[in-house]
């Protein structure tokens, strides 16, 4: 065998050799992504099956039993985290990740008409807000709203945030969005009943909330350091 001949196979051999480490490193990649997926969606499908047992249960319960900052909106709230997590890791257009926002969707959708319902039948005051994002390029401001919204509801527990993919392909997110008139300026947010677009600062998002949210917060958070 002369040298070139040696030469040739050693370079295809090096070749197949780093071919095959490549598909075998696709191949984990993906093997760890769909586990990665399977073990969201099982977490997330668990949680919203908990949480539709929890609307049952506080659709039916006394007013006396219940208060504004009821059990079901804090697994809401973690349940989003969640889908956040997931969808930063796989994607917005996953189509897994996007059934899960659908599913989410409508458990905001309905966890808002529960609590309109009991603030007119139980006489308990959160502050809700409804915020429709976009994440497909549109709206530039919109990360930054979302984290504003999130500081606002860990900072304040009387306000109630549900967040909605304006652009998401399900039936009763556009019937709540021909309902509430949101046009596509994005971000969006109605806060109390009240129309509002477009995001600058998180001092001038405060600015639409009622001024007895951070009265209270502040008595509260003052009471507590006593």
């Amino acid at each position: 065998m002369n040298t070139i001949t040696r030469n040739a196979i050693i370079a295809l051999g090096i070749t197949l050799l780093i071919v095959g480490t490549i598909v075998y490193t696709v191949h984990y990649i993906n093997q760890q992504r769909l586990s990665e997926i399977n073990t969201m969606q099982t977490q997330l499908s668990t949680d919203t099956l908990s949480l539709e047992t929890q609307f049952a249960l506080l659709e039916n319960a006394p007013c006396q039993d219940i208060s504004s900052d009821t059990v079901f909106s804090h697994g809401l709230s973690t349940l989003g985290d969640k889908l956040a997590f997931a969808e930063g890791r796989l994607g917005s257009r996953d189509q897994q990740v996007i059934e899960l926002k659908k599913e989410y969707a409508l458990l905001e959708i309905r966890d808002y008409l529960l609590i309109q319902k009991l603030s007119t039948t139980c006489h308990i005051t959160p502050v809700t807000v409804l915020y429709f994002y976009s994440n497909t390029g549109d709206c530039s401001s919109c990360d930054r709203a979302g984290y504003a919204l999130s500081y606002m509801r860990k900072t304040y527990p009387r306000i109630r945030v549900y967040s909605f993919d304006y652009h998401l392909d399900l039936g009763a997110l556009k019937t709540l969005i021909e309902v509430k008139k949101i046009k596509p300026t994005l971000p969006a947010f109605v806060i109390q009943r009240k129309r509002f677009y477009g995001f600058t600062s998180l001092a001038r998002l405060e600015k639409e909330f009622p001024k007895d949210l951070f009265a209270t917060s502040t008595a509260t958070s003052t009471g507590s350091q006593k």
